[in-house]
């Protein structure tokens, strides 16, 4: 149960980073809204954790996977945007990351993908070219190199994913998260100084995107994220992330009154069915010749005493 709670608050979370974007972009670039983004968050981190007990080895390990899930996830799906690349488009390459994570899990963790979670998985990427399926019309000036971004960036978020799961260290989540923001805060901090994008615009609705991504996307989506990761496999939670883009039309539809359309509510419900397929627990089998005289039909009661 606790597990099904915290996996319906991570799409939640994760989706609201897609919702914090949009609420961001027409008020600032999207390097401008990263940098600030971290910053805040590292400095709440660090106001709230101000001594983290961390070997030097652990806090490299966690500035990587900070590195790769933040700062190169966030900048490849953002910059992408930037050059024109659809969000669907976007979208549809991020919903390679379970696939790729389950292959790679196998290969990597020694994990395990049974029939029917593969079944679920091919379901969920199906689901979610439906529901993204109109944002594929033609971008007349993007560059074809710009397309290779949101795939880089599933490639750094799955590089993390296994990164995380295979140091399998007993780190807090919260010194995770201090040293991950940290990390991207200093990133984007120099990449925006360098670019000229780093002084914010002084609007109450850029300082309110930034809020609702520091608080919900940082510290709500990327927490659920680790922790589930921490609770399942790499495949239960990976599969999760095939439900944040039709949550993400939902929520445009209730915020920003975009379009709902017949094709993508029919995605919304192929994702919820494969992403069940997956998290449906294994059936326990008993091997054959290794029945106990307990289990078995035909045995008898043992002797009373």
């Amino acid at each position: 149960m606790w597990t099904f709670v915290l996996g319906a608050g991570f799409v939640l979370l994760w989706s609201s980073g897609f919702v914090g974007a949009t609420l961001g972009a027409s008020v600032g670039t999207a390097i401008t809204l990263l940098a600030w983004r971290f910053l805040l968050a590292a400095v709440l981190l660090l106001g709230w954790r101000r001594r983290i007990s961390l070997r030097p080895k652990q806090i490299a390990a966690q500035a990587g996977i900070g590195l790769l899930s933040q700062g190169c996830y966030l900048y490849g799906v953002y910059e992408a945007a930037d050059l024109g690349v659809a969000a669907g488009t976007s979208a549809l390459i991020a919903a390679l990351q379970p696939i790729a994570a389950a292959v790679l899990g196998q290969v990597v963790l020694g994990e395990r993908a049974d029939a029917r979670q593969w079944i679920g998985l091919l379901g969920g990427l199906a689901g979610v070219a439906l529901v993204v399926g109109g944002d594929f019309a033609g971008h007349s000036g993007t560059p074809a190199w710009a397309y290779a971004l949101p795939l880089g960036a599933m490639l750094a978020l799955v590089s993390a994913t296994l990164l995380e799961r295979k140091a399998r260290t007993e780190v807090p989540l919260a010194d995770s998260l201090v040293v991950q923001c940290v990390t991207s805060a200093l990133g984007f901090t120099v990449l925006a100084a360098l670019t000229g994008q780093l002084a914010p615009p002084m609007t109450g609705s850029f300082w309110f995107a930034v809020l609702w991504v520091v608080v919900l996307s940082t510290f709500g989506g990327y927490g659920c994220y680790w922790l589930l990761l921490r609770r399942t496999s790499v495949t239960t939670t990976s599969s999760l992330l095939y439900l944040t883009p039709p949550v993400t039309m939902l929520a445009a539809w209730v915020m920003f009154g975009q379009r709902l359309t017949s094709t993508g509510l029919l995605g919304l419900v192929i994702c919820f069915g494969s992403v069940a397929l997956v998290l449906l627990p294994r059936k326990l089998s008993v091997p054959r010749g290794k029945m106990t005289s307990c289990s078995s039909p035909t045995s008898s009661p043992p002797p009373r005493r």
